[in-house]
């Protein structure tokens, strides 16, 4: 627990009993720490000199009526237990997070439990590959899942583990989701395209598949930053894994498309390498 003191906040509203909603001159904060919304209500002064565990403060203008939007239909016992989970979020990374997590991961849970009360079908397309690509944050989403389901005592479909997982990879990368999501959206096309290919179904819980999935995350990176690499063993790469070596180009053609950007051929030659890896197992 972190030692920071109060300074004679002034309650907004009271989320939760951990979690309150305060202001200090004109600026709104969030103010987490056990026990600390017991008994509080509008108007009351948190006296200076309580321990707080953590200040959130959401400098962005917009973030900030974006936040102000949410509370106006999110249910305060919904946006309190999300603040819980932020805070595991952070405590666990041991890092702070990027603001927009205190918006974006608030109502993408809220409507995923307004849906899974609904009885609406939750799927994940990009399940495993998200697993694979970003393994500590899905440990972590697992955690929320967890908070989540004892607490509102509802059963949340593994779907959803992944969803959180690209919120709390977005928070750690300054709120570039769409990176994020590409990656999966990508590495999903690719598989697919592999499979249909070869004829063949992927075994997605193989060391070589978490192996292809990262070398296509760093592959992608590595186009968008414009990095070359070279490879030496690339005439023989054609000539021994030629099948695999005519599904990688079609495959890297897929990702220039995506992303608009050139694959140099020596690319094309590890990438056959990886596709030869699971095409044979």
């Amino acid at each position: 627990m972190e030692n920071f003191h109060a300074q004679d906040y002034t309650v907004l509203k009271v989320f939760n009993n951990n979690v309150l909603l305060v202001t200090l001159g004109n600026k709104e904060k969030i103010l987490y720490s056990k026990g600390i919304g017991f008994g509080k209500k509008t108007g009351d002064k948190i006296s200076e000199g309580i321990r707080i565990g953590k200040i959130y403060s959401i400098e962005d203008s917009s973030n900030s009526d974006k936040f102000n939007q949410l509370m106006s239909f999110v249910d305060n016992e919904i946006i309190g237990l999300c603040e819980e989970i932020i805070y595991m979020i952070s405590k666990e990374l041991n890092e702070e997070l990027n603001e927009k997590i205190h918006i974006s991961l608030t109502d993408h849970i809220a409507f995923a439990i307004k849906r899974i009360k609904a009885k609406d079908e939750i799927i994940n397309p990009f399940l495993i590959e998200t697993e694979t690509l970003y393994r500590r944050e899905f440990e972590i989403a697992r955690k929320a899942i967890n908070m989540l389901e004892r607490k509102i005592g509802i059963s949340i479909p593994d779907g959803e583990v992944g969803f959180i997982t690209l919120h709390i990879h977005s928070a750690r990368q300054q709120g570039k989701l769409s990176n994020t999501l590409k990656y999966a959206y990508l590495s999903n096309n690719v598989v697919k395209y592999i499979e249909k290919a070869f004829d063949l179904t992927i075994d997605r819980h193989t060391i070589d598949y978490a192996r292809f999935i990262t070398h296509l995350r760093f592959t992608i990176e590595r186009i968008i930053n414009r990095n070359t690499i070279k490879n030496e063993l690339l005439n023989v790469i054609k000539k021994q894994y030629s099948k695999s070596y005519k599904v990688a180009n079609e495959v890297c053609r897929i990702i220039e498309n995506e992303l608009q950007e050139e694959i140099v051929e020596d690319e094309v030659g590890y990438m056959a390498v990886h596709i030869e890896k699971i095409r044979i197992l």
